[in-house]
């Protein structure tokens, strides 16, 4: 099948579709690419890095006309034209905000896939665009608000003062929520955010952001993974915190979005008017209307008390390089789940739960919206047991006695007591140091945020090897129990030591660049 790249046309679009490295992977699963000349040129990707991956270049419109197109934005008037029937187009389509296109796609016979339709499932996830866009926009979210703030983000005591650190206010707490929080977080800025799903609290305390929850006694967890909308009182609620954090904060970046609806407003012109001169507002829901009342999609504006509101509609361009990968390898994942046999084919199964949730139009009709693919992000409820025949349930076990418990303990005690008083005089005084001990270390290591984890791994090793030098001198003792204790030390010291450095290895490289040996 010949897969084509053409540059986009949109104004002020700066990714490309696919790269040189996921050109090659398309190539691999035996496909055809032709690429427009220029198409990567404002991502930093040379015709000359295309021809070497293999992919023919074509200097006029010829990619248009191809079996498939990949492109960022939806094809234009005139780009749909050049378009054959029984083509595929894979693109960000926005199907629930642009029925007249898919309208015109179908009567067209064309098959266009949504890549901002992918259901929010696991296996999904690989193909799951929105949240590789959105991973780069929170971080350049956080970008442009130092740009603009008019001060450092981290503290500093200097000779001529102390300067506090900036104080930064996340409202949602998805993918793009998460990467503003960890880049505020890495800047050195006391952050804070919150979320109508107190589920995802853990995620932002382990990203080092203090969570602000919102009280109120219905929060059900989304059913789709995407974001719902707010009852009355919940949204009454949501707004009283969101103008005491705002009127709070130095910075505050706002991410909620409805799919196929507009912004939901979170920040009205009151709110803002709350603000300190200075302040900044990051609104990453302007390209659908804006989660602030005064924001004004593509402008940077000033309020009349000093608030600047930066709505920006395209955050993830401005990482064209780093966008681009992430899409193509998006789209790369995406044809080569379309192309089972490796062999140029492509085969589209409408019974897949993930194929069909994101082909919006085929073979002439629209298939817009798809059967709902229900997820949770919470427990699902437990289901009451009915014994068969009907027959009343049984009642439910009772209560463990406490009074039980109480009598182990003083088992336990005089056990302990018969066992210290046949024990050698210093065993009292080691026992007293182990409990200390276990109860300082459970406290300790109970209190490490979830970020310092690894750092504490490899603390946990340096540990572990002073046992197992320890144990390695004993197993030499006279005593039988002394020699055995240490060759069990030894052991699960040497599991400990070698299982830690494994494991934080293979943490590492998570983060390692691809390209750096």
């Amino acid at each position: 099948m010949l897969i084509g790249v053409p540059t986009e046309s949109a104004p002020g679009e700066t990714r490309v579709a696919a790269t040189p490295q996921t050109v090659g992977r398309l190539i691999a699963l035996g496909h055809t690419v032709v690429v427009q000349a220029g198409a990567g040129a404002r991502a930093s990707y040379p015709d000359e890095q295309y021809a070497e991956a293999g992919a023919a270049v074509d200097p006029g419109q010829g990619v248009w006309g191809a079996d498939l197109v990949v492109t960022i934005d939806a094809p234009g008037p005139t780009e749909l034209e050049q378009l054959r029937p029984g083509a595929y187009v894979v693109a960000q389509l926005g199907p629930g905000q642009h029925p007249e296109l898919l309208d015109d796609l179908a009567r067209r016979g064309v098959t266009a896939l949504a890549m901002d339709a992918v259901p929010r499932i696991s296996r999904a996830q690989s193909l799951d665009v929105l949240s590789s866009m959105a991973n780069l926009g929170g971080y350049r979210a956080v970008i442009e608000a130092a740009n603009v703030y008019g001060s450092v983000f981290t503290g500093q005591v200097t000779a001529a003062g102390n300067v506090p650190p900036a104080r930064v206010f996340v409202i949602g707490a998805g993918v793009a929520g998460l990467a503003a929080i960890g880049t505020a977080s890495s800047l050195g800025a006391v952050v804070r955010a919150t979320d109508i799903r107190p589920e995802v609290a853990e995620q932002v305390e382990s990203m080092g952001a203090e969570f602000v929850p919102i009280e109120v006694e219905d929060q059900a967890a989304s059913s789709d993974g995407y974001a719902r909308e707010m009852g009355e009182d919940l949204q009454r609620r949501a707004l009283e915190v969101y103008a005491r954090e705002c009127a709070e904060a130095d910075i505050v970046i706002t991410t909620a979005l409805i799919p196929g609806r507009p912004a939901p407003t979170l920040v009205t012109s009151g709110t803002v008017a709350s603000m300190r001169p200075g302040s900044v507002l990051v609104d990453m829901a302007a390209r659908n209307g804006g989660n602030c009342e005064l924001t004004r999609p593509g402008e940077v504006l000033t309020s009349d008390n000093g608030v600047t509101i930066v709505g920006y509609t395209d955050l993830p361009a401005r990482l064209p390089t780093q966008a681009s990968q992430l899409y193509g390898t998006n789209v790369a994942n995406l044809i080569e789940l379309l192309t089972p046999g490796r062999d140029g084919r492509l085969v589209l199964d409408l019974e897949d739960e993930v194929q069909r949730g994101l082909t919006v139009t085929h073979d002439g009709t629209v298939l817009w919206p798809p059967p709902p693919v229900a997820v949770s992000a919470g427990p699902g409820p437990v289901p009451e047991a009915v014994p068969a025949g009907g027959a009343t349930p049984a009642a439910p076990p009772r209560a463990r006695d406490p009074r039980r418990g109480y009598v182990a303990m003083a088992l336990a005690a005089v056990l302990f007591a018969l066992v210290a008083s046949l024990s050698p005089p210093d065993f009292l005084g080691h026992f007293t140091v182990f409990a200390l001990a276990v109860i300082v270390g459970f406290y300790v290591i109970s209190n490490v945020t979830h970020a310092l984890h690894t750092p504490l791994l490899a603390e946990t090793n340096a540990i572990s090897g002073i046992i197992l030098v320890g144990a390695i001198l004993q197993v030499g003792n006279e005593s039988l129990l002394v020699r055995g204790l240490a060759l069990a030390a030894t052991v699960v010291a040497s599991i400990n030591v070698f299982g830690g450095f494994a494991v934080t290895g293979r943490m590492l490289r998570m983060f390692r660049r691809e390209d750096v040996a």
